[in-house]
């Protein structure tokens, strides 16, 4: 049996000024910092063996904070792959998501950061980042839950998102409501080959 817990890195400061970030490499805000250090408080008496992170700041931090306050994983490995990147918002990145709307219709954003299969302008689609995250998931993560280690990620709304949709079988029509909020970990246990959600 181990445990794994995902978390989707603190708000990042273009998080908070409501802007499209994707591989652009920008910070945790206070409140971002704030989110990781509950996170870190919630899981200080939880033994952590590997953390894997993406190769963005935010996410990095957020791991670093959370490990920083527990009283147990002396030791942990820290592994760091783009795989678990945010997906690639392309031509979107640095833009003003109301402005988007404003400018494309709020219907069409909706499409270009919910849908499956359909990918921001020189972007990609939740689809097309899946296809590097599960890989990653299957090829590195699980080996290690397979062999009784507990293990925190730390990465993004999307790439967890396609994660998720791996891990619980979520339809590609359900995953378009699947939100998941900042600094807060989100708790499985593998037991007998099979990823179930925990308290």
């Amino acid at each position: 049996m181990a445990d794994l817990i995902l978390i989707r890195h603190g708000q990042s400061i273009w998080n908070a000024a409501n802007r499209f970030t994707g591989w652009t490499d920008v910070d945790l805000s206070e409140k971002g910092v704030l989110e990781a250090e509950q996170a870190g408080r919630d899981l200080s008496e939880r033994r952590i063996d590997v953390v894997h992170t993406s190769d963005l700041i935010r996410s990095q931090r957020t791991a670093d904070i959370i490990m920083e306050l527990n009283e147990c994983s002396d030791g942990a490995e820290t592994r760091r792959d783009w795989r678990l990147n945010e997906r690639n918002y392309g031509s979107l990145q640095g833009l003003n998501k109301a402005e988007t709307a404003e400018k494309h219709g709020a219907e069409q954003v909706q499409i270009w950061r919910r849908s499956y299969d359909v990918a921001p302008p020189d972007g990609e689609s939740l689809e097309m980042t899946a296809r590097r995250t599960i890989p990653y998931f299957i090829e590195e993560i699980l080996p290690d839950l397979e062999a009784g280690k507990n293990v925190l990620v730390s990465a993004h709304g999307n790439s967890l998102r396609s994660i998720v949709m791996h891990i619980e079988g979520i339809s590609a029509e359900e995953i378009v409501s699947l939100e998941i909020p900042t600094g807060v970990p989100m708790p499985y246990i593998f037991e007998d080959g099979e990823i179930k959600r925990s308290d």
